[in-house]
């Protein structure tokens, strides 16, 4: 078996190719291109992009003999993941740019790439796992093992296809144990710290990314409060997400919370942090992993966010491209762009991006 090994240079995808490789599988590595430096405006060295993690991933192919491709993307990334990126915070959502990298990117044209090398399957650093289910007759995404680098909330998207072909090795282990691997294989990155930001954003600041990328100044606009009455002025939607107190400068006798984001007027709705509570919500770009499609009312749980909590719902599929999900208790801050997922225990049952 012949396994295409994606390598970002970090201590995760290092640590799977060695899993991999001492498994007696025939191991290709391989690191996406993305971006140039230029597209940040910043040196690369904290992104999976920069020179010096294309370095770590060359050293670990060579530490483990294996062949080592740079594939470049760059204008798939700028394309697929970036401009629509742009275009959801004009539109006033918050997007989950990781989300389409890994529909986009990695497991579209990188498993393109797979076959075209002629590999078997694709193997990455995620924490998560796999199974096939033969009751089912369908692949089955789970959770890792260790909750707190669980990462299968950003690859809901997968098809039956691409689970039959990937492989996370990860998944059975938590990252203390990975980075005792990689120390023990005289990786040199056994150490190297982990960024959580976006990749193309490393300091977090995103307004300040549209920006300098697109040219686009936003422009300021009118604070509301629920009833359309002016309380002051914003600085540009692309500014402000669902559920944000800081940074609105607006004086009040108690927090003000952003509760609504409207392109169409310009303008930005305060309110309470009791006006951020819902108890349903809509999604589309659905994917389903456990079944065709939700035929009845399913009890199950949901994820609002990656970092959130899931909660107990009952889903409907009222149509072909739509999710309702209704919570039992109201969940705060219900964020358009960001991903519902849904969870029957540890098993993925799909998801989609909330309206």
């Amino acid at each position: 078996m012949k396994a295409l090994i994606a390598m970002s240079g970090g201590v995760d995808s290092s640590v799977a190719a060695q899993m991999m490789a001492a498994r007696g599988y025939e191991c290709v590595g391989c690191t996406m291109r993305l971006y140039e430096n230029d597209v940040v405006g910043k040196d690369l060295l904290d992104t999976c992009c920069s020179l010096e993690n294309t370095k770590d991933a060359r050293s670990v192919t060579e530490n483990l003999g294996i062949p080592y491709h740079i594939v470049h993307y760059e204008n798939l990334f700028r394309e697929e993941v970036i401009e629509p990126f742009i275009d959801e915070y004009l539109h006033g959502r918050t997007p989950n740019p990781c989300i389409e990298c890994n529909r986009r990117l990695k497991f579209d044209h990188l498993f393109s790439k797979m076959k075209e090398l002629g590999c078997d399957i694709l193997v990455t650093g995620h924490y998560a796992r796999t199974h096939y289910d033969p009751e089912r007759g369908r692949w089955l995404l789970l959770k890792a093992l260790d909750p707190a680098k669980d990462q299968s909330y950003v690859l809901y998207m997968m098809t039956q296809e691409q689970l039959a072909h990937v492989q996370f090795p990860l998944g059975d282990q938590d990252k203390h144990r990975t980075r005792e691997m990689a120390a023990e294989s005289g990786f040199k990155n056994a150490d190297k710290h982990e960024s959580q930001d976006i990749c193309f954003v490393p300091d977090g600041d995103y307004a300040g990314f549209i920006c300098r990328y697109s040219g686009y100044e936003s422009p300021a606009g009118d604070f509301v409060d629920a009833e359309g009455k002016v309380m002051g002025r914003h600085k540009g939607i692309i500014h402000y997400t669902l559920g944000q107190r800081r940074g609105l400068g607006i004086p009040a006798a108690s927090r003000l919370y952003v509760t609504k984001i409207d392109p169409e007027t310009n303008t930005v709705t305060l309110g309470t942090n009791e006006d951020l509570m819902r108890t349903t919500l809509y999604a589309r770009k659905i994917n389903l992993i456990t079944t065709e499609r939700i035929e009845r009312p399913l009890r199950c749980s949901a994820k609002i966010r990656y970092r959130h909590k899931e909660q107990p719902c009952t889903v409907t599929q009222p149509e072909e491209d739509l999710l309702k999900v209704e919570f039992d208790e109201p969940q705060r801050a219900i964020t358009p762009g960001q991903s519902a997922v849904l969870y029957d225990g540890d098993v993925v049952v799909g998801g989609g991006v909330i309206q």
